[in-house]
């Protein structure tokens, strides 16, 4: 069909842009020194103009309605769907806005960077202000009257998901995870072990260890040290970073396991569907539910400990103090830390609630930014009960929204949600699977999820895969009772 191999040839170019988008900010964070961000903003600004002409181009709408009613195989069906929805995005936004928006990201993730290094949130107020009012106008240009505004920016995370289904059930799990952060505070407390002590080099050789023995494909990839962790790229060149910390050692390996589940999702794209819109992720909660699951499910778990005290004592020489037992008991700790990265399964989606809760109320006009830090600040308190020391361990540790990304923060929740429904499949169709964690063999693990998640692509929604792949959609109570049941365990509630 000739009008759909001239679709396909221009969606393939314009996802070979994409990528090259997120290579360039990739290099920004990794590489590229601070006085080349004015010039990485520019960069960014023309190629976010370039692209969004290739999905208003007419003779892209003229493809799309030769193929109007035109009998499809289901791959091809779904191309042309993402692609449509895709073209009716871009038509309801100004070119100027798209170059904006992406300059002032490039400009606002180097002064985040430096405000949190002087943790000063006001020198990182007026660029947030700026990035915030052009989110609005980005929310309001796609925004269709009696919607919500926040719609709009959670659909380019999550295509299709509503905030109010979202938050209903995000909300659904909030009562449980209270109760038992409660309980758990009520208990004595875990034996305290010496903690692991590991140099910056023995970090990252095990960083490499467990993501190696996940299954990453080094050939396809590579680790790189950043101030907060990421992953990019595409099927054949899937960039994981992650940092170093001499006072939390297991900050470097868990932000690499979880952008290690990120990269694996991402290589195990179907190659017959790579520069398609079918071949993508399908959303940012079956990613996230690709992290989650195999830094808490499989990597927290006490199999998994149990592997790990051998590689530790692999590279350092030394084993740890108190063995596996003791090492699992130390991953595993509950207590309201600051830091939503480092947060214990417990307390980790209470972090991710509040942000869910403040940017929508920042992209609504029901809080200044210049109210921010001070909001933050109170919903801390009363959330976790302690107070936020500094700006850095508060409302600058994260550089989500110095890069615009208002509508992802709530995936990360809906990830975990997804991942707890998805190993309770995996356990079931694989008996041996903690014996295979105690031994590091996670492939089959991985042959799995290539199956039933990463294959699929977007040929069709998220909760449809999770769904299909689980026997049931999925339900936050599976989080619930997952989290109930590890640490009632470990705390003898």
């Amino acid at each position: 069909m000739p009008a759909y191999e001239a679709l396909l040839a221009h969606l393939r170019q314009t996802e070979a842009l994409e990528q090259v988008s997120e290579i360039l900010s990739w290099d920004q964070e990794t590489m590229m020194p601070p006085k080349g961000a004015p010039f990485r903003a520019e960069q960014m600004a023309a190629l976010g103009a370039t692209l969004h002409r290739r999905q208003t181009d007419p003779a892209l709408a003229d493809l799309l309605d030769a193929l109007d009613g035109a009998d499809l195989d289901p791959v091809a069906a779904r191309n042309v769907a993402e692609a449509r929805r895709d073209a009716a995005r871009a038509a309801r936004l100004p070119q100027r806005l798209v170059e904006e928006l992406a300059r002032e990201a490039a400009l606002a993730q180097q002064v985040w960077a430096d405000a949190r290094d002087a943790s000063d949130f006001k020198q990182f107020a007026p660029a947030l202000s700026r990035i915030v009012d052009l989110k609005r106008e980005e929310s309001a240009c796609l925004t269709d009257e009696g919607t919500d505004r926040y719609d709009a920016l959670l659909d380019a995370f999550e295509p299709g998901m509503k905030t109010d289904r979202l938050a209903a059930l995000l909300g659904s799990v909030r009562p449980g995870l209270v109760a038992l952060r409660e309980v758990i505070a009520a208990a004595p407390p875990l034996p305290v072990s010496p903690p692991v002590k590991l140099g910056a080099d023995a970090q990252m050789q095990l960083a490499r260890r467990m993501a190696e023995a996940a299954g990453y494909d080094f050939e396809a990839g590579r680790i790189d040290l950043v101030l907060h962790p990421f992953c990019l790229g595409s099927a054949g060149d899937a960039r994981i970073t992650t940092r170093v910390s001499e006072t939390n050692p297991f900050d470097c390996l868990y932000s690499t396991l979880h952008e290690t589940g990120h990269a694996l999702y991402t290589q195990g794209q179907d190659p017959a569907l790579a520069f398609m819109p079918a071949g993508n992720h399908a959303g940012m909660g079956a990613h996230e539910s690709q992290s989650r699951l195999l830094e808490n499910q499989i990597g927290r778990s006490a199999a998994y400990a149990d592997w790990l005290a051998g590689e530790i004592e692999t590279v350092t020489g030394r084993a740890v103090e108190g063995g596996a037992t003791a090492l699992y008991q130390q991953l595993n700790t509950v207590a309201p830390g600051f830091i939503r990265t480092e947060a214990d399964e417990v307390h980790y989606n209470l972090h991710v609630l509040m942000r869910f809760d403040l940017e929508r109320a920042l992209i609504a006009g029901d809080l200044a930014v210049a109210d921010l830090e001070a909001a933050w600040n109170d919903r801390f308190l009363a959330d976790f009960g302690v107070t936020v020391p500094d700006a850095a361990r508060g409302v600058l540790q994260d550089i989500h929204w110095s890069a615009g990304l208002f509508g992802y923060f709530p995936t990360y929740s809906l990830g975990n949600i997804y991942a707890a429904n998805l190993f309770d499949a995996l356990k079931r169709a694989r008996p041996a699977l903690e014996d295979e964690i105690r031994r590091g063999q996670l492939s089959g693990a991985l042959d799995w999820l290539r199956t039933h998640v990463h294959r699929r692509g977007r040929l069709v929604p998220a909760d449809r895969i999770v769904a299909d792949a689980c026997g049931a959609e999925a339900d936050g109570a599976r989080l619930t009772d997952y989290l109930s049941a590890k640490f009632g365990a470990l705390y003898g509630l």
